[in-house]
């Protein structure tokens, strides 16, 4: 694949980008434990958004990793993930806004630290989804990447601290053009009393279409109709329901 940008985005940083159709976006964590926030929508049609719950209904999953795709409202597939070497990305934990970030880590302003003030992930993604003409209405659950919470019997959540290594990274092929918003603010259910969010190494290649065979493509049937879904809607963008 051929580079086109990279980017190296710092701890409680934000970043986005209109990211396009089979572009291939890596994510690498650089030191062992980031978490990688990410929102994403149909470019052409914004208010078709990522929707975690289908996403993971239809691929009879609670985590992500190579192979499951990700689906938007309308069913289309949105990205797929060709490449992890994690092995586990929480769809289920969320993120934290300005309050809940405060009663955490306390305050520290930009005035009194610069680039080292607390940011909260909740704003990060309001910033970066203003820019693309998107409201507060638009934001939709986030996956984080590189971090993982398991369920026990009584459907409680544990958050695995040292779950990333250093170099872990995760590719996301475009299925069709999108925006891509991310943030590097800790994940809500991090025990670590300090705020010390990790940075994330950005990395944008130029891929192709999924083939035929594609490990996605046929990890299950449900992923086969959302790329068909995809198809549909790019070959008929203007009367597709």
């Amino acid at each position: 694949m051929t580079l086109l940008y990279e980017e190296h985005l710092s701890g409680g940083g934000l970043w986005s980008a209109v990211v396009r159709r089979h572009s291939v976006l890596r994510l690498t964590d650089l030191e062992g434990g980031v978490n990688a926030g990410l929102m994403m929508w149909n470019f052409a049609q914004p208010s078709d958004r990522l929707n975690l719950p289908d996403t993971l209904k239809a691929q009879h999953t609670a985590k992500l990793t190579r192979g499951h795709i990700l689906m938007s409202d309308m069913g289309r597939a949105l990205a797929s993930i060709i490449t992890d070497t994690a092995g586990w990305h929480d769809p289920l934990g969320g993120h934290a806004n300005a309050v809940e970030t405060l009663a955490k880590y306390g305050a520290k302003t930009y005035q009194e630290a610069r680039n080292d003030w607390h940011r909260n992930a909740r704003d990060n993604f309001l910033v970066e989804a203003g820019k693309h003409g998107l409201s507060p209405r638009d934001l939709h659950a986030n996956v984080n990447f590189f971090s993982r919470l398991d369920a026990d019997e009584e459907g409680g959540l544990a958050f695995h601290p040292d779950h990333s290594a250093t170099g872990s990274l995760v590719e996301l092929r475009a299925e069709m053009d999108l925006i891509v918003v991310i943030t590097t603010c800790q994940h809500p259910m991090d025990p670590d009393p300090a705020y010390a969010p990790k940075p994330l190494l950005l990395t944008l290649l130029q891929g192709g279409p999924p083939a035929a065979d594609d490990f996605c493509r046929t990890f299950r049937r449900e992923n086969a109709r959302s790329l068909a879904l995809t198809e549909r809607f790019l070959a008929h963008p203007s009367s597709d329901p």
